[in-house]
């Protein structure tokens, strides 16, 4: 909490022209998502309404493939998280990848409801658009979860469960970035929806890596540029406001499905013991960790994780 007391202390310090400097500085509208669409939704990417939403989409690979791929990213990402997987997956399988209510291009849910039980709904509602009766369903941290949760609820649609740094259980971080803080607590994340220093993003995108080094500008635009799309700063400080413990968790036994749990050694947002976790509670799945990797092993290190993704996938 010291992080909050130092800087409300500086906000409250500053006189009103000093807080305006900042804000005129440091202000950042919500910018509408035709905005953003040529750089960050060129082909394959498709929108579609969905829950009533417009949902940004990708399907790739071959429609006729006798296994498909469902991809969910974790908080404030977006599809582009899967790339490097997608593009591997595709050539034996059909791979959907799609940006969750309140994140990436789709934007807020009509009704602000982030519950996880409401994004299974989603996940579900976008396998129906796209006539998918079953799939493979992967996610990494809040899409981990919903993917799991998916299996608990829906368990005739989800066949192979692949689980990345999934959120759950109940955990302690060692390290929540900044952007996290930020939308967690009422009194900063009011400002935060006008104001938005570019910093901010890149400090919390170095956060969940591993190795910080490898965080381009050209990732940390695209982190900004989801973070900034109409309505998507609300709807994560709303996403917060709405997670509380359900005990939703003492479902996951529940899982029959073939599961692959994978886990970044490195990762200081959901400790890596999670993985021992899941492991107990669903019978007979299989937790590789990737040592020097953080909280987004799959966007960190595409090319090494989807190793493990295709040797348990069937063929």
């Amino acid at each position: 909490m010291k992080w909050i007391v130092r800087i409300a202390g500086v906000l409250l310090a500053l006189p009103v022209l000093g807080l305006g400097a900042v804000m005129v500085v440091y202000h950042q509208a919500d910018r509408p998502v035709e905005e953003l669409k040529p750089r960050w939704a060129p082909p394959p990417s498709q929108f579609a309404e969905i829950a009533g939403m417009q949902v940004h989409y990708r399907d790739e690979g071959a429609p006729d493939a006798a296994q498909t791929v469902v991809l969910l990213h974790g908080t404030s990402s977006s599809l582009h998280t899967w790339e490097g997987w997608a593009q591997a997956l595709q050539h034996h399988y059909r791979v959907i990848s799609f940006d969750m209510p309140g994140f990436g291009l789709t934007g807020p849910d009509p009704n602000n409801d982030y519950s996880i039980e409401n994004y299974a709904r989603v996940v579900v509602a976008v396998m129906d658009k796209l006539g998918v009766a079953h799939a493979a369903v992967g996610g990494n941290s809040l899409g981990g979860q919903v993917a799991w949760a998916t299996a608990v609820l829906y368990p005739t649609r989800v066949d192979h469960l692949i689980l990345v740094d999934s959120a759950g259980y109940p955990f302690t971080p060692k390290s929540i970035p900044l952007g996290f803080r930020i939308a967690r607590t009422p009194g900063l994340r009011v400002l935060m929806k006008d104001v938005l220093p570019r910093k901010v993003i890149e400090d919390s995108v170095r956060n969940v890596f591993g190795d910080p080094s490898k965080v381009t500008p050209e990732l940390v635009d695209r982190y900004f540029d989801m973070t900034t799309r109409a309505g998507n700063r609300e709807a994560l400080a709303l996403r917060f406001a709405q997670m509380k413990p359900d005990g939703f968790d003492q479902r996951i036994p529940e899982i029959k499905v073939p599961t692959l749990i994978q886990w970044g050694g490195q990762d200081r947002l959901i400790p890596p013991d999670n993985a021992g976790r899941f492991h107990h509670d669903i019978a007979g799945s299989t937790v590789v960790i990737y040592e020097e990797l953080g909280h987004v092993p799959q966007e960190e290190d595409a090319p090494r994780t989807v190793i493990a993704v295709e040797a348990f996938l069937p063929h």
